[in-house]
């Protein structure tokens, strides 16, 4: 813990001098797993670096709480807890998704159902205000800071720097008792998922809900228990070389529509990581983009390119995201099939997450329901979909990632800004802050409370530090210049190649044994 002191006491120093100053800073964390267009702080004259606050700190049993740093990866985080018996009720799927990102950014999984996001977990924080002051906030009604720790979450760090967190814990088990339901169009499939979740329903006993829709007739709900009940049959796992990719094995066991359900064990931290190997499914675009062919020895012989933390390298490396759609949308059940069919239209992108949220309280950046009452009412009597929570107890997250059909930086920034305001207008809902983004400032504002933000950030004087929608605006292309910026290296395969061997370089490909199978 003093060697955790005297690292926040060299960080609020710091910044104390910027803010004398009336200086700008930019804060290095040392990984990312944002996909917007990134600017590197490392180096920089006026850098605040965190990077080294990447410790768990203690794991108390008795309380059933951990002290973590905010640079802490998830896979990491469940390596410490494990040995104690516990685990964090939300846990991200991607292992390199820090704590501290859940916070400041938005981070829904498949327990989100029932716990709600990353944040909704956390105790408390210690923060660095952009004063320098070193303060603690919690949730708390009682708490008179209880302001800034709601407003923090999702505000992308532009209120203070996160420091520590304490985050609860739950009980661990073994396995995941895990069953496939398999759902022959997009309208049983959003039933089904909202039925599995609905937190009034008696069919409620899971531990974790999300779902993958294939195509228009081939949709999967995934039902989870922890359970320490020993399998009869071979347990499943999915970090190995070897193994599967989830969503393929999903889809090959719910194949045959002769099957309605299928289960089995799969063990806790398998299950918890489960999508890290393809990064749910985008990583098989890369098997486009090279002329390889995609099959289990391909996956096998290139494992360690296929992991989340290496893909994100190449693809920031590479800037090949700008000919991605990669967006997470939170919107009513009422409105979800309505926005599949846009997608499947305009997009042409397969397969979809789904994964149900609960709706958090406002003011939040986090995404909420924006929907009259007239537009869910007029979309149930459409689509006839029963509403067992109503609105807004719950929401649908939908997972649009990949790359359409003849993609193109052009045609990308125009998919997602007609995505940005149908979203709004049509479907009621809101999008995750970590992609691409081009709403213009009144536009924005219009989405969200800038007045309770405004004030928020007066009263804990940051009005130096950049704003929520300052950080979060992707540049469009604007002119031939700008579309000729870096020549040659943005052609294929160069860019490829230069992605790969940053991706190598930084040797984040190791340690290949994941700590929590250590």
């Amino acid at each position: 813990m003093e060697a955790h002191k005297q690292a926040v006491a060299t960080i609020a120093g710091t910044v104390r001098q910027f803010f004398a100053r009336h200086e700008p800073y930019r804060i290095f964390h040392g990984s990312t797993n944002s996909t917007r267009p990134r600017t590197a702080a490392t180096g920089h004259a006026r850098a605040v670096d965190i990077s080294a606050l990447g410790n768990v700190l203690r794991v108390d049993t008795q309380r059933k709480v951990a002290l973590v740093e905010p640079n802490v990866p998830m896979d990491r985080l469940v390596a410490a807890t494990l040995p104690h018996g516990l685990v964090p009720p939300v846990v991200m799927e991607f292992p390199g998704i820090t704590a501290g990102g859940g916070f400041a950014g938005t981070a829904g999984e498949s327990s989100s159902f029932r716990h709600g996001f990353f944040d909704q977990t956390i105790n408390k924080v210690e923060m660095v205000l952009a004063s320098g002051e070193v303060v603690e906030a919690t949730p708390s009604p009682q708490d008179p800071r209880q302001d800034l720790f709601r407003g923090a979450v999702g505000a992308l760090g532009t209120l203070g720097i996160t420091t520590l967190m304490e985050l609860q814990l739950v009980k661990a088990h073994k396995y995941v008792r895990t069953t496939y339901h398999r759902c022959a169009s997009v309208r049983e499939t959003v039933e089904l998922i909202q039925k599995k979740a609905d937190p009034a329903s008696l069919d409620n006993k899971y531990d974790y809900v999300d779902g993958i829709i294939f195509s228009k007739d081939h949709g999967v709900v995934v039902t989870g228990t922890m359970t320490d009940e020993e399998p009869t049959a071979p347990v499943q796992t999915f970090s190995h070389p070897q193994d599967p990719w989830f969503y393929l094995h999903v889809q090959d066991k719910t194949s045959s529509t002769s099957k309605t359900t299928v289960t089995e064990h799969i063990p806790l931290a398998e299950y918890l990581f489960r999508y890290d190997r393809g990064g749910f499914w985008v990583g098989r675009s890369a098997f486009s983009y090279w002329p390889f062919p995609f099959n289990k020895w391909t996956r096998w012989f290139l494992d360690d390119f296929l992991h989340t933390r290496m893909l994100y390298k190449a693809l920031h490396a590479s800037g090949q995201s700008a000919t991605y759609i990669v967006q997470d949308l939170a919107l009513p059940y009422a409105t979800a099939e309505a926005f599949v069919d846009y997608t499947s239209k305009e997009f042409g992108i397969w397969p979809l997450w789904l994964c149900p949220l609960q709706t958090p309280k406002q003011p939040t950046f986090h995404p909420h329901q924006v929907s009259s009452a007239k537009l869910v009412k007029e979309a149930n009597e459409k689509t006839a979909l029963s509403t067992p929570s109503s609105p807004p107890a719950q929401m649908l997250n939908i997972g649009l990632w990949g790359r359409p059909p003849a993609a193109s930086a052009d045609r990308c920034v125009a998919l997602n800004r007609d995505l940005e305001h149908r979203l709004a207008t049509e479907f009621g809902g809101m999008k995750w802050f970590y992609a691409h983004a081009y709403y213009d400032e009144a536009e924005f504002w219009k989405i969200y409370d800038k007045p309770s933000y405004e004030a928020l950030r007066e009263k804990y004087q940051a009005t130096s530090l950049p704003s929520v929608y300052d950080k979060l605006q992707s540049k469009a292309p604007a002119s031939k210049d700008d579309k000729k910026e870096g020549g040659w290296q943005t052609k294929w395969p160069f860019a490829g190649v230069f992605g790969l061997r940053q991706a190598i370089a930084s040797k984040t490909y190791l340690p290949r044994t994941p700590p929590w199978r250590q």
